[in-house]
């Protein structure tokens, strides 16, 4: 469970052409700091609660203008660009009225200023993280997301899944139904609670974690458990420009919990259908009387059924975090992450008949008793660091190493006759992964006459090493004594369970077996945000230079490199609103091995897309509408004629992905919150490679449907008898679903139209909240799947009837 102490060796090889440069800026860029700015004047100050600690997010104004901020979690905020005056500083907070202060601001000068609160620490966190931060919606992205401005003025579709969302809809893995939170979003199959697979805009989306990349190969990562998540992020388009290698789609960022310097904590316990049983702990303090040295831990264990029998998933993970305030700029934040699954096969969940879909019971299975469980150790630990080089330049450095270990087996037939019987077989899936990661990145502001600029700076680099054995394949039935579905066997097997020589070490195994994939990327971006008319017009100019080493498969070697640029444009119609454009590349290098053994290229794409935000309410609840245009070149997809874990793909030439998509959520009125989005998406080929036969122009995408809906509304009665108790309940509606693979002879045959129905009830009072929900209400026959040419078989993933899920949450 330990990890080598050598993890974090540096790799100078990769970053000596980058560091010179990016030491010098910071260097620079001291040097300025230390000077007054140029241009307009700014504030700076600090708010402090009545017993001295830092009041975060409270609202800092000018009164009577447009300037306006919200408090950091250390207390800090900074209001820029101001035009020389005197003007009235004021700090507004819910229920409790404001305070001002008079101040003057000079041009090219720093106003320096301290207020504080006539509340408590605690009082404060019952007002503020109440009202603001557990809602439906966030005003501000994270800082692994780099970008330090609000999220209304980026020129980018950005939505938040929030802890609140993810708590009333009882999300407890990435693989539970949390995208029906984002317009666009659809999931493929996924190995029963592998890994998520997430598609959006006409591609999978990457996974991220704190800012970082941690896909490793096309099954992975492992699920991350909601205990230790405190919000996602799903970022729409490219972001590979500042998020190392990204993809024209686009990505979702998990970002875990950190300590808040509140002494609090909250266990929680859940039951639900198909043996359910799952308990969670977070506690949130100070190891220190000071407050600078914090922890966080959050710890889970659940045992975890399915509608189908045989089949479980069980998983616990552990989550420690420290962080220190050195002093009022710097701070260190270290962090450790340990998840185990121990679940049965996971090709388990797939089930195949040649002569349509659902045409077999929804609990059917081809598993029987007895095979070896799939066991899983998934760790990360990463350091953060953050230092204040003046109050308008900040310096971020963090590195990562990720370890994944994997010892099991996956169940694929490999035959499937007309009569649906067939020859099941368990192929060996023993797998491990380590990456070492790191970043730099510096965010500051400079006025240059009446032009203020947002400037972004960082380096990024990182190793992925990838080994598999799935060259192990054993029969579990034979000719003359197929498993036939229609008088299914479960009993030990013909040819009995699988035996595995594991005598050599999986690296061994891997490169005997073709089982390997590795890379190594370096990278350097840079971005100016322009803000003109008092920042109501913001021009973006970015861009990025990575350079890409990488094998896969036992293939040569293979060196890209590749300059992406970047241009948006932002304008602020009013303080509430916004329209925005953006053009932007993506640059992401592929490990594959192609079916007639050719050169595979990287993957290139633009995005152009247009779109409107705006918050409402004073930002209780907001929305979004977009359209976009994404090419894509060079995307490997599955070999149709190869089973899926052979490693064999094909090249596109290109594909094109366009579409509409809205978004609304957010408190609409007081207890009545809703969270609801559409897209409409289409994706085709709109160019062959030469040679390719299997695909032609006009061929729909796999993996998507063109037209998602999804709503979620809950109310909680606010006074009365009935005060606390709230009802709540959404749907999810997807028309038009293409298959999840490619298929010639079958290409035009899509999946039927989806709908779910969800709803429960729930009941707050002061720190317990009780939840039911009840899935699939209307116990509809759902799944996802497709059809495979080289068994000439349908397939499908059944998601499971009619369930509930009963939580109860005590916060102390």
């Amino acid at each position: 469970m330990f990890l080598p102490l050598n993890i974090f060796a540096p790799r100078l090889q990769i970053m000596k052409k980058y560091i010179f440069l990016f030491v010098c800026f910071v260097f620079n860029v001291s040097i300025l700091s230390a000077n007054d700015i140029e241009g307009r004047g700014q504030i700076s100050g600090r708010v402090t609660t009545s017993d001295g600690q830092p009041a975060a997010f409270v609202t800092v104004s000018l009164e009577g203008t447009k300037f306006s901020t919200l408090t950091g979690e250390n207390g800090r905020f900074v209001l820029r660009s101001i035009p020389e005056g005197n003007y009235q500083l004021e700090v507004t907070l819910i229920s409790h009225g404001r305070i001002a202060r008079p101040i003057t601001v000079d041009n090219k000068k720093t106003t320096s200023i301290a207020l504080e609160l006539s509340i408590t620490d605690k009082e404060l966190q019952e007002v503020v993280i109440t009202a603001v931060k557990n809602n439906y919606s966030i005003r501000n992205p994270s800082s692994s997301l780099k970008l330090a401005q609000p999220l209304l003025e980026i020129p980018q579709n950005i939505q938040v899944v929030t802890s609140t969302a993810l708590t009333e809809q009882q999300v407890i893995s990435m693989s539970d139904n949390l995208i029906r939170n984002v317009s666009g979003a659809t999931r493929l199959e996924h190995w029963g609670d592998l890994y998520t697979n997430i598609t959006m805009r006409g591609s999978q989306i990457q996974a991220f974690r704190n800012g970082f990349n941690v896909v490793s190969s096309y099954w992975g990562p492992l699920t991350e458990d909601m205990s230790f998540v405190d919000h996602i992020e799903f970022v729409k388009g490219p972001a590979g420009f500042m998020l190392a290698n990204g993809d024209p789609s686009g990505l979702y960022n998990v970002v875990t919990k950190k300590p808040t310097g509140k002494t609090k904590g909250e266990i929680s316990l859940t039951t639900g259908s198909f043996n359910l049983y799952r308990g969670s702990l977070d506690l949130d303090g100070k190891l220190s009387k000071d407050g600078k040295l914090l922890y966080r831990l959050n710890l889970a264990g659940q045992n975890k059924g399915s509608h189908r029998p045989y089949e479980f998933n069980n998983r616990y993970s552990f989550a420690p975090v420290i962080s220190y305030q050195l002093d009022d700029q710097t701070k260190i934040t270290a962090e450790y992450t340990w998840q185990r699954a121990e679940m049965s096969d996971v090709g388990s969940y797939y089930v195949f008949s040649p002569t349509g879909y659902a045409t077999l019971p929804r609990d059917f299975t081809t598993m029987p008793p007895g095979l070896p469980t799939t066991k899983i150790n998934d760790q990360s630990i990463s350091v953060n660091l953050q230092h204040d080089l003046s109050p308008n330049w900040k310096l971020t450095a963090q590195t990562a190493y990720y370890d994944y270990q994997q010892h099991g087996t996956s169940m694929w037939p490999s035959s499937v006759n007309p009569d649906g019987t067939m020859i099941r077989a368990v192929g060996i899936w023993d797998a491990k992964s380590k990456m070492t990661l790191a970043q730099a990145f510096l965010n500051g502001e400079v006025t240059t006459g009446e032009v203020s600029h947002r400037i972004l700076t960082g380096i990024d680099v990182g190793t992925k090493d990838y080994w598999a054995d799935w060259a192990q394949n054993h029969p579990l039935d034979s000719t003359g004594a197929a498993f036939d579905p229609k008088a299914p066997f479960y009993g030990t097997p013909v040819n009995g369970f699988p035996v595995y020589d594991r005598s050599l070490n999986l690296e061994a195994r891997a490169v005997n077996g073709g089982g390997t994939i590795d890379q190594r990327y370096s990278g350097v971006y840079v971005q100016d945000e322009l803000g003109f008319l008092n920042n109501t017009i913001r021009l973006t100019l970015a861009g990025r230079y990575t350079t890409v080493t990488q094998s896969a498969w036992g293939e040569d070697v293979q060196s890209a490199n590749r300059f992406t640029p970047r241009l948006g444009l932002s304008v602020s119609v009013d303080p509430q609103t916004s329209f925005y454009a953006l053009y932007d590349q993506a640059f992401v290098p592929q490990s594959g091995r192609l079916a007639d053994g050719g050169h595979v290229h990287p993957v290139t794409g633009n995005n152009m897309e247009l779109g409107i935000k705006k918050d409402w309410a004073n930002g209780r609840w907001n929305t979004s509408l977009s359209i976009y245009r994404i090419l894509k070149n060079n995307e490997l997809t599955a070999d149709p004629n190869s089973p899926p874990n052979s490693g064999l793909s094909v090249e596109l030439g290109q594909k094109r992905a366009q579409g509409v998509e809205f978004d609304i959520k957010g408190t609409l009125a007081k207890g009545l919150n809703l969270t609801a989005n559409y897209a409409y998406t289409n994706a085709e080929v709109t160019k062959v490679t030469n040679g390719v036969t299997d695909y032609k122009v006009g061929d729909v995408i796999p993996g998507y449907a063109k037209n998602t809906m999804n709503a979620w509304l809950s109310y909680k009665v606010q006074d009365g008898a009935l005060k606390g108790t709230g009802i709540s309940g959404g749907f999810t509606w997807l028309t038009d679903r293409a298959t999840s693979n490619w298929s010639k002879t079958n290409a035009e045959l899509n999946l039927p139209d989806y709908f779910k129905l969800d709803g429960g009830l729930f009941w707050e009072k002061e720190k317990i909240r009780l939840t039911l929900n009840v899935f699939n209400v209307l116990n509809e026959y759902l799944y996802i799947g497709g059809y495979y040419d080289y068994l000439s078989a349908y397939y499908w993933q059944s998601e499971p009837p009619r369930s509930l899920r009963l939580s109860i949450n005590y916060k102390f």
